[in-house]
């Protein structure tokens, strides 16, 4: 009969300790060897290249020596200090090394991923630095994150299936540096929820403005790449008049919502006094138990504010109508339905991580941030519901 020898703790550690030195070990040989093998190949290249060795007197001399040049690799087993050789005329990098890219995939995998979760440029360094990687500087990171653009440019040509319910549209402010000076650019954002709950940052679209003709853009790409509208219940965006007609232009069938946070703003922008009457009173339309006591709240409204607000009561009925389609919607997704918030959260996100950078160098730097941004909020979002939603399906 064997005898079972219990595992105790103190064995555990043992082991642990075993493994760590053995795989210490072996990366430090590994390491080792790719140091002396990459020079080693340097001084053959250069070799080969000159045709004659070293003070020999030969008519196929091809250029002179000129020493040697200290580059850094970058590799998962560290940061390799190289010896590479170099004549009067050329240096000699051996093939395994890309030219003017000095760190490996892993690394810039590495810088892709924490760029992609949200980490400045800057601290991406450090982070490389505690890994024991060697420094990177922020402009180099800059020029490693460019890899993103072939992502950027994939996920604006991604075919969408026409299975959204509802979509929310908004956009974000960003400063840009232009050769006159920083302007302000747009972000036109699409934001999708399925009738099951599960939700995607659908596009993005950089812009001059909010006009109509800035804003149809962005309805005409969602249309291009798949999303026609069959299923299409409502469409919630901010309140642009641009975009209200923008829609009009590719969505003429889909129900128009305006969002109810935007509106009381701009009602509260017109107010001289009494802002909580005012708001109390406007607040009443979208809390009515239906369509026909907002109405009746709305003639509530009217007739206490006609005589000090004129402008603001008549700006209100006329857009009664897109900030009333939320009724026709079930009851129980009326809350999150009469706003944008939903798309809001996560402009709190681009907004916190775009202000420490003050100003993009140009318009394609702000298009990595706001993909890495998305990018994040969509794999955390993958299999994650709006409850509320949910339960309507």
């Amino acid at each position: 009969m064997r005898r079972v020898i219990p595992i105790t703790e103190q064995y555990q550690h043992f082991v642990a300790d075993l493994q760590g030195g053995f795989w210490g070990d072996c990366y430090s040989q590994v390491r080792r060897l790719c140091h002396e093998a990459i020079e080693r190949e340097s001084i053959r290249l250069r070799e080969a290249y000159l045709h004659c060795h070293r003070y020999e007197r030969t008519s196929k001399r091809r250029d002179q020596r000129n020493g040697f040049y200290y580059p850094d690799l970058q590799t998962r087993f560290g940061c390799l200090r190289l010896k590479i050789a170099r004549s009067r005329t050329r240096s000699f990098l051996p093939s395994v090394i890309q030219l003017f890219q000095r760190r490996s995939e892993d690394v810039a995998l590495l810088v892709r991923e924490a760029f992609l979760r949200g980490i400045s440029t800057r601290q991406v360094g450090r982070v490389i630095a505690s890994l024991q990687l060697g420094p990177l500087s922020a402009l180099t990171v800059s020029r490693l994150s460019r890899s993103l653009d072939s992502m950027v440019a994939a996920f604006h040509q991604c075919p969408l299936a026409d299975e959204w319910a509802y979509v929310f549209l908004d956009g974000v402010s960003l400063r840009v540096r232009r050769p006159a000076g920083r302007k302000r650019v747009q972000m036109l954002v699409a934001y999708g929820v399925r009738r099951d709950g599960s939700r995607q940052l659908l596009a993005f679209l950089r812009s001059q403005g909010e006009s109509q003709a800035a804003w149809e853009g962005l309805p005409q790409d969602l249309y291009r790449r798949g999303l026609v509208g069959e299923n299409l219940q409502l469409i919630v965006t901010d309140g642009c008049p641009g975009l209200a007609a923008a829609i009009e232009t590719v969505y003429p069938r889909v129900r128009h919502q305006r969002c109810w946070v935007h509106k009381i703003r701009n009602i509260l922008d017109h107010v001289r006094r009494d802002f909580p009457a005012v708001k109390n009173s406007a607040q009443a339309l979208y809390l009515a138990a239906d369509r026909a006591a907002a109405v009746r709240a709305f003639r509530t409204f009217q007739a206490r504010w006609q005589e000090s607000y004129p402008a603001m009561v008549r700006k209100l009925e006329q857009d009664l109508p897109d900030l009333l389609s939320f009724f026709q919607m079930p009851p129980h997704l009326w809350r999150k339905l009469r706003t944008t918030n939903v798309i809001e959260l996560c402009f709190v996100e681009v907004r916190r991580r775009t202000r420490p950078m003050v100003c993009f160098v140009n318009e394609l730097s702000a298009e990595r941030i706001i993909y890495a941004i998305f990018h994040r909020f969509n794999e955390q979002r993958k299999n994650r519901t709006l409850r509320l939603f949910t339960q309507a399906a």
